[in-house]
């Protein structure tokens, strides 16, 4: 059996530029881009977050799965000197991602901060031996 990949036009690809369509699993992990190392038995997880304040964003663990998910309203007008409106923009976005860090992990063995748009979270390389139920992680 032969590999046809998919034929695509100018006009596919310009709908995709012009409306934003992603390829199938691209936005949100382009836009979450994560570095994830290992040091004195933590993982780092340093997860870039561009234009997302502190407020944002939200850090969750829940049945073994750490949760990071980011959530931006923004709206602004212009009034002309009669008061009417002249320009409105509004922008809504919203990212979220997830790994498996294991059930034994506890939310006070977990730790985050955020600097610069990045966001750094720290987990225990070694698994505990409790678990929890869903619990929100501060974000110094």
């Amino acid at each position: 059996m032969t590999y046809v990949p998919e034929r695509r036009s100018v006009f596919d690809d310009l709908i995709d530029d012009v409306f934003g369509m992603p390829e199938f699993g691209r936005s949100e992990t382009a836009l979450m881009r994560t570095d994830i190392r290992e040091k004195d038995g933590y993982y780092f997880l340093d997860i870039e977050l561009p234009s997302f304040r502190k407020e944002d964003i939200r850090v969750t663990l829940e049945k073994g799965t750490l949760t990071v998910s980011a959530e931006h309203h923004e709206s602004s007008e212009e009034k002309n000197a009669r008061g009417t409106i002249i320009r409105q923009e509004r922008y809504e976005g919203a990212c979220s991602r997830s790994w498996n860090v294991g059930d034994a992990i506890r939310k006070e063995d977990i730790h985050a901060s955020f600097k610069d748009g990045v966001l750094t979270v720290s987990v225990p390389s070694e698994e505990k031996k409790e678990q929890e139920t869903t619990k929100y992680i501060n974000i110094v």
